[in-house]
């Protein structure tokens, strides 16, 4: 409060025209002005005696009905934030201590508990753990391996393993010269409104160079990769390329082998190709590493890698060319990618060895990673039959005898009968008539091999000789379909005249 206002109160200057005095007691002293008493009700119950406010004593009784006693001529001035004497202190105000800082200081040591907390237990656990296992000797002998590694010259990898498949150039450099690119030209009849119209088309697979003798090199690849071809060719890994020819195919199996005459390749070329090496498949386990190689979409050798994802996947397979179904019960699933133009390569386990003919890929918008590979415990049986066997002349080919039709996967499932060769007429005095073969049998297998077409069948019998004999499975109807094998001795078509 200002001290020349309190100054001037204490001159007992009277404002007031009645000139009546009053007494005022403060702090035990004792003080006249000529000043007007006025009484005024406190409606909180306290007294409130009030003398003029110049000079004048001032006796209040407040709202917390106590009495303050207070004046501008008293040794002390009225402090409105003073705290009334003889009242009840009013309550605090509260404040928030720390803020922002503390509550990130207090979020700090929490975390840091939290975190030493965490660690001891994942250190109790790893030695725990490492105690039981017995991985702390391995350490141990770790560290004594790298302490003498300066000591000591590092070995080589060898080029024909990769353990953990992360870099799989060593097993590419040794696998890829005996892996070919096919190219299939052919033509391809398509219906217009101007009737029906051709034209070349070429498609794309690959191959294993699987054999070679004096005269030629083998090739194992798919059957649907060759299929209808006019003309084949390979192409080598310097990227020579030379025309072949098929040697046999299976269709059942969806195999097929070609060959290229020797002669026909470049000396470089002979130097830089290999036969591949090939592994019994019957060893595979489920998660072990592989090797993709195979001229993907047509543009050349490429290479991918994944693991076996199962065994023994029973897979159906439609040729695109022919439009016949193959199907194969003993598959290697793998989620190696396998693109177009793949067919026919090779699926290569950690050593660089051959252990299946890649052959088809799952395709869907929900599905990824779904490749198959021919096994070659399988494969390689077929494979060495299509090399060795010979077409035989034909004036000494044999005959069966039969008319046929295919009965594809559509009809027997439309239909409930078996798929194979339907016999719609057997031709009187043939090997098939002699034999017992009936109209409405269902030929499904010709010698061991697997039947589905009458085009299949056909080229089975350009290898057999008149007076060959061979089993012949079918499935004749009677109480449903039931399997028979009857034994047939073939023979040429110049003694058939009639048909039965």
């Amino acid at each position: 409060m200002d001290n020349n206002y309190l100054n001037n109160s204490s001159n007992n200057t009277n404002y007031n025209s009645d000139n009546m005095s009053a007494s005022q007691t403060s702090a035990g002293a004792q003080q006249t002005t000529g000043s007007t008493q006025q009484n005024a009700y406190n409606p909180y119950s306290g007294q409130q005696n009030t003398y003029n406010a110049y000079g004048s004593q001032q006796n209040t009784y407040n709202a917390y009905g106590s009495q303050q006693n207070n004046g501008y001529n008293a040794q002390q001035a009225y402090n409105p934030y003073q705290q009334p004497v003889g009242g009840k202190k009013p309550k605090k105000a509260r404040t928030r201590k720390g803020g922002f800082g503390a509550t990130l200081g207090k979020c700090a040591a929490i975390a840091l508990v939290f975190g030493l907390v965490a660690g001891g237990t994942f250190t109790g656990v790893n030695y725990a753990g490492s105690k039981v296992l017995g991985i702390t000797q391995q350490s141990g002998e770790s560290k004594a391996d790298s302490s003498d590694s300066s000591k000591t010259v590092q070995k080589a990898t060898s080029t024909g393993s990769a353990q953990d498949l992360t870099d799989v150039s060593a097993i590419t450099q040794e696998a890829m010269p005996s892996i070919v690119a096919i190219t299939n030209t052919g033509t391809v009849s398509y219906q217009t409104f101007w009737g029906t119209q051709q034209q070349e088309s070429q498609s794309a697979g690959s191959g294993i160079i699987i054999k070679q003798d004096d005269k030629y090199l083998y090739i194992a690849t798919n059957n649907h990769v060759v299929a209808n071809a006019e003309s084949l060719t390979v192409q080598f890994c310097d990227n020579e390329t030379v025309s072949c020819e098929v040697k046999g195919t299976d269709a059942a199996d969806d195999l097929a082998v070609v060959k290229v005459a020797l002669s026909s390749i470049k000396a470089d070329t002979l130097k830089q190709i290999k036969v591949a090496s090939v592994n019994d498949s019957d060893e595979l386990t489920v998660g072990q590493g592989v090797i993709a190689i195979g001229n993907a979409l047509g543009y050349g050798q490429s290479v991918t890698n994944g693991i076996i994802s199962a065994l023994g996947r029973s897979v159906s397979v439609q040729d695109e060319t022919t439009g016949k179904t193959v199907t194969n019960n003993n598959m290697i699933q793998t989620n190696a990618a396998i693109n177009p133009g793949n067919s026919g390569g090779a699926l290569l386990n950690a050593q660089g060895e051959v252990i299946g003919i890649n052959s088809a890929k799952y395709s869907d918008t929900s599905v990824e990673g779904f490749g198959y590979a021919i096994p070659m415990s399988d494969a390689m049986p077929i494979i060495n039959q299509l090399i060795e066997r010979e077409k035989v002349d034909e004036s000494q080919k044999a005959f069966l005898g039969i008319q046929g039709q295919d009965i594809s996967s559509d009809v027997a499932q439309a239909y409930n009968m078996p798929e194979g060769v339907y016999v719609y007429q057997v031709v009187s005095g043939s090997a098939a008539d002699k034999a017992g073969i009936r109209q409405g049998d269902i030929i499904t297998e010709f010698d061991g091999q697997s039947v589905s077409t009458m085009s299949q069948l056909k080229e089975l019998m350009t290898y057999y000789k008149s007076g060959q004999k061979v089993k012949v499975k079918l499935e004749r109807l009677g109480n449903g379909y039931e399997e028979q094998t009857i034994e047939v001795t073939l023979l040429s078509q110049s003694g058939v005249t009639s048909n039965k």
